[in-house]
């Protein structure tokens, strides 16, 4: 997903999450502007990176949790000869509900952030981050993982390995952009007149998008108003539908309790009297 600022692009991030906060899937996110966007959200998150070292640690885990789950499809398919043809598998959605791991979608807030490196070391995390995302976009579905990548531009200027993880994400939204060479980097794959649609998003018309996928359809969609107060709130609401992924354990955010209004005396006193 890509937007210039005040584009839209936080508010349909938000409404997503929201959306699924309400189903059993664990959500995690890594939002590298130390959570300003993505902590709000943080009871119903089960795993929240805010800084790329954070990232780095996170997505180890993640890719572990793909490949144990491709080891729990092949046990199914090693079954023995004669089982019925809907009991054999590829995906983790084959799976008996009781053998059915929970699905996992990672949140990426502002992208760019991840590949910004200043040194050497810094280099060599970033390839390593990269080459992660690279094999949970191309294998995590089958294993139930998926990507939301956000940002204002997503292009090879960003660095080795950013053209080759945005051509996995076959799912496109373009809000108002800054340039038509970043409305290209999003829908240029998928048809030349979506790319003149996201063109003309007006200024005055926040959340309004284009939204496509490989398939190569298109339409225009408009991202309902939502506040920060309600999604929050509904956050809150659904903690308790986050499944248990010991995987990600170490990485739950923590989250302070609610501070109880007080309601007046507990008990009414009385002067003593003789």
């Amino acid at each position: 997903m890509l937007g210039a600022t005040l584009s839209g692009k936080s508010m349909y991030l938000r409404n997503l999450l929201t959306g699924l906060a309400a189903q059993p899937v664990a959500l995690v996110g890594i939002d590298c502007k130390r959570g300003v966007e993505l902590a709000p959200f943080a009871p119903r998150l089960s795993a929240l990176a805010t800084e790329p070292d954070q990232a780095a640690e996170l997505l180890p885990p993640l890719v572990k949790e793909m490949e144990d789950r491709y080891d729990l499809i092949k046990a199914r398919q090693g079954i023995a000869p004669g089982t019925p043809e809907e009991l054999i598998t590829s995906d983790i959605w084959g799976l008996p509900e009781d053998e059915r791991p929970a699905p996992i979608v990672l949140f990426i807030d502002e992208v760019a952030e991840l590949f910004l490196v200043a040194t050497r070391k810094e280099e060599e995390r970033r390839d390593e981050m990269v080459t992660q995302l690279i094999r949970l976009a191309q294998l995590g579905r089958a294993a139930g993982l998926y990507l939301e990548v956000c940002g204002q531009r997503f292009g090879a200027e960003l660095g080795k390995g950013a053209t080759m993880l945005r051509a996995q994400l076959t799912g496109r939204v373009c809000h108002r952009v800054n340039d038509e060479a970043s409305a290209k980097m999003a829908l240029g794959d998928i048809a030349p007149e979506a790319v003149l649609a996201a063109c003309a998003i007006a200024p005055e018309l926040p959340g309004l998008a284009v939204a496509g996928d490989t398939s190569g359809g298109w339409s225009r969609i408009r991202t309902p108003y939502l506040s920060l107060a309600d999604a929050a709130a509904t956050c809150r609401a659904t903690a308790h539908l986050a499944p248990d992924v010991p995987a990600l354990a170490l990485f739950r955010p923590y989250v302070p309790p609610m501070p109880v209004e007080a309601s007046g005396p507990l008990a009414t006193t009385h002067p003593a009297t003789e």
